[in-house]
């Protein structure tokens, strides 16, 4: 259907196009404003990166409308994220608070239109995925570079970020929470265990190209990240983090263990010796990863617990249709459920919580894209003999995986840091899967 539409406005407004700079040079407008996004997410409010994401979606129409040939094309994970899409407007037209519904609406379409925006655009650029990449891993640099400074300022906490209670003061870790805004270690943390797979890949993409000066660059900017991820204090980021490396670690095998089986082992050898060191070493970081088992005994755990419960319930009242998207939407009704003492703006699942806002078939709509992206994906590199394809599909589909378990325990996945890279390493699988091949294009 809509493709017909491009079609009729593509022919009947050719005119247009021969006579407009604009129309000429849309890609490079599209492409600037993609790259504004993740520049933009490391030191603005959520309102303003949005704005940018809005004009990468209004130029992305633009496009389909008025150059010729332009048209859409769905894989079937993208039919997955069209139905899970469908049904979050049938919760929206339930929802008991339909206006706060509809500002949590508004950001799922936000963010929905950037994804076809990147996607389409990668679809024929696919040369342009390297220098997003590039940009994501200068960016998470910028914020591991941060994490560290104020790692050695011992920057104060914003707000209770961990309970001290037990702890003596040398198990107390000075929580970083760079520039993204709102300041939050978790949001730091989140952030980068969805964009450090793209500063790993850009390393890897470099070291290919036999630049190796700016590839060595890339690998000790990536190490100083991944430190700054511990910095963070992030239980569910250490999470993520393990998804990365062993992530890394099977996707090197392809190329190492047969050739090269004793170098492969002792590079895995040392990271993990070299993280086991690091924990011993430091109380605070020992401390706070022996946290996670503490299960009640902890008031974080304690208190997650709590809103899984409440949200479970909110969940089993509402399992057809949910309550409505959004955050403020969530708030209203979780005070119905919850337990005295214990608000929450989230569920701390990102599966849970798209249950609670769009019911049981957003969810398996929602797992649906998921899974049918990560089988995709992992057929084209077991299948690849290109390096670089292989590298920035391992990379996207390692981002996906880390950004998924960490959203077991956690809703930063909400925020629009994560929301853009998080969309954009979709992109990069599902475009790859239309045209068959990285260099295409």
């Amino acid at each position: 259907m809509f493709n017909k539409l491009f079609s009729f406005t593509q022919n009947n407004t050719q005119f247009l196009y021969n006579n407009s700079l604009l129309l000429q040079n849309i890609d490079k407008f599209i492409y600037l404003s993609i790259l504004a996004v993740f520049a933009a997410s490391t030191v603005f409010p959520s309102d303003y990166i949005g704005i940018i994401a809005v004009f990468t979606t209004i130029l992305t129409v633009i496009k389909l409308l008025f150059v010729k040939g332009e048209k859409l094309e769905a894989t079937n994970a993208e039919i997955w994220l069209l139905a899970y899409f469908m049904i979050v407007i049938i919760s929206l037209a339930g929802s008991s608070l339909f206006m706060l519904s509809l500002k949590g609406f508004l950001k799922t379409l936000i963010y929905t239109g950037f994804y076809l925006s990147i996607a389409h655009f990668f679809k024929n650029n696919k040369d342009k995925i390297f220098p997003v990449f590039l940009t994501i891993g200068l960016c998470v640099s910028f914020e591991g570079i941060m994490g560290f400074l104020q790692n050695f300022a011992h920057v104060e906490e914003i707000s209770t970020w961990q309970d001290v209670s037990k702890l003596n003061p040398e198990e107390v870790m000075t929580r970083v929470y760079g520039t993204l805004k709102p300041y939050n270690p978790n949001l730091l943390g989140g952030y980068f265990v969805a964009g450090l797979p793209a500063l790993y890949a850009s390393a890897a993409a470099l070291l290919v190209d036999r630049k190796f000066k700016a590839g060595l660059t890339g690998v000790v900017l990536a190490l100083l990240s991944s430190a700054a991820l511990f910095l963070t204090g992030c239980r569910g980021s250490y999470i993520g983090m393990m998804v990365i490396l062993g992530g890394t670690f099977l996707v090197s095998a392809k190329y190492l263990w047969q050739n090269y089986k004793a170098i492969y082992i002792s590079i895995v050898g040392g990271c993990v010796a070299l993280m086991t060191s690091a924990i011993l070493l430091s109380a605070a970081l020992r401390a706070r990863i022996l946290s996670i088992f503490a299960m009640r005994q902890d008031s974080s755990n304690s208190f997650r617990f709590n809103v899984y419960r409440s949200s479970f319930n909110m969940f089993k009242d509402n399992w057809l249709l949910g309550i409505g998207c959004g955050n403020r939407n969530f708030r209203e009704i979780y005070g119905l459920y919850m337990r005295t003492g214990f608000d929450a703006l989230s569920a701390y699942n990102i599966f849970l919580e798209i249950a609670v806002e769009s019911g049981i078939f957003a969810m398996i709509a929602f797992l649906g894209f998921i899974i049918t992206m990560l089988i995709d994906g992992i057929k084209m590199i077991l299948k690849s003999n290109d390096a670089k394809q292989v590298i920035f599909l391992s990379a996207a589909i390692i981002s996906i995986s880390a950004v998924m378990v960490h959203g077991l325990v956690d809703t930063v996945f909400f925020r629009p840091q994560l929301q853009f890279i998080f969309w954009t390493m979709a992109a990069v699988v599902t475009s790859i899967k239309k045209t068959g091949s990285y260099l295409h294009g």
